[in-house]
């Protein structure tokens, strides 16, 4: 299959991995794959194993399931809890624990939750029911931030106005250099997300090089890409280069995505906001412009959340900035399994505690 099965041909990789060690020498290198379609692929392909041991993979926030805080999950639950209201979200956050409940479990107490497949899906929703309030939880960074955006356009167009979206979507560059200020990491190397990168292109990347001196390569998801894109940052590396280069060029342009920044643009302004683990970073979230703060579900729709808090013994937030492994989580396959997950890290398909539960640390 064209664009795969070159892409996995373990007679390359051997070569490449030898090229790898050889320009790494004795030098130690830590290198974090930021998103997690990475992480699965890192660990389902067995990739640590052709790399030098001198060579440390740490897997990052790059999980926008992953790193929604609780307090979403909880006003999201309190939205399901009121009269009339549909909540519709991505298959992953339902069985996300908020602080006390999650949506799959408000769903079996018979609230109106349903997995949506698009956000065009959900303003169907809406539309098909104009006597109901529809929220749609909108999760997840700039690759699936301009299809909401898209959706508002869309309902602000045919006026549908019981459509609304509690938006916790996030920007990935100022995460990245809240953890290149963590010491403890001592990061050299961001092999940057392809999917986000599809977007936004390589601007982002270079404020973050420039002011860190640290080089980027954004990566596909297939083996021989990952370890292309390890060889082409430890290339960087070794030339004391902070440069922004792609390796995935097949899907990736240096401008990004014109139309859907565009529409990013429109629609959401930056601010200041939260993550697992990490806290609040500067100028990481979207929030919908004032011009369509009538869908805004946190502005327009007032509801009682209760007290948000989190689970002591989870170490997901250490697992997130890179500080911890699930090997050192206490809960770690123990009571946290991907059929009772006690962490957002085991729920999502792109989740390091689901990655090394699935295929081993």
């Amino acid at each position: 299959m064209k664009y795969l099965d070159e892409f996995r041909n373990g007679e390359i990789a051997q070569p490449l991995a030898e090229k790898i060690r050889q320009a790494a020498g004795d030098r130690a290198i830590t290198l974090m794959e930021v998103c997690g379609t990475h992480t699965m692929a890192i660990f389902r392909y067995g990739l640590r194993t052709l790399l030098p041991p001198k060579i440390r993979l740490l897997s990052g926030p790059g999980c926008p399931v992953c790193v929604t805080p609780n307090g979403y999950i909880d006003r999201a639950v309190a939205y399901v809890r009121e009269n009339g209201v549909i909540l519709t979200t991505f298959g992953d956050m339902m069985r996300v624990p908020g602080s006390g409940s999650s949506l799959e479990k408000e769903k079996a107490e018979g609230h109106d939750v349903r997995i949506v497949y698009s956000t065009l899906q959900a303003l169907k929703i809406a539309a098909d029911n104009p006597g109901r309030r529809v929220i749609f939880f909108g999760v997840g960074f700039e690759t699936t931030s301009p299809t909401v955006a898209a959706s508002l356009l869309k309902a602000d167009k045919e006026g549908i106005k019981n459509y609304f979206v509690l938006c916790a979507h996030k920007v990935i560059p100022p995460a990245m250099e809240a953890l290149v200020d963590t010491p403890e990491l001592n990061i050299d190397g961001f092999i940057c997300p392809g999917h986000v990168s599809t977007i936004i292109g390589t601007d982002p990347y270079k404020v973050l090089a420039g002011n860190h001196h640290i080089p980027c390569v954004i990566a596909g998801f297939e083996p021989l890409d990952i370890l292309q894109t390890i060889y082409m940052l430890i290339i960087r590396i070794a030339k004391g280069e902070a440069e922004v280069d792609i390796q995935y060029r097949r899907c990736v342009r240096e401008e990004g995505n014109p139309r859907a920044l565009s529409l990013l643009r429109e629609v959401f302004e930056v601010e200041d906001t939260s993550w697992r683990g990490l806290g609040i970073i500067p100028a990481s979230g979207f929030k919908i412009r004032d011009k369509y703060r009538r869908f805004d579900a946190e502005r327009e729709m007032k509801v009682k959340v209760e007290a948000t808090r989190e689970n002591p013994n989870c170490l997901c937030g250490d697992i997130l900035r890179g500080l911890k492994t699930p090997g050192d989580c206490p809960l770690f396959k123990t009571v946290c399994r991907p059929e009772n997950p006690l962490g957002a890290c085991m729920v999502s398909g792109e989740g390091t505690c689901a990655a090394y539960y699935k295929y081993g640390g």
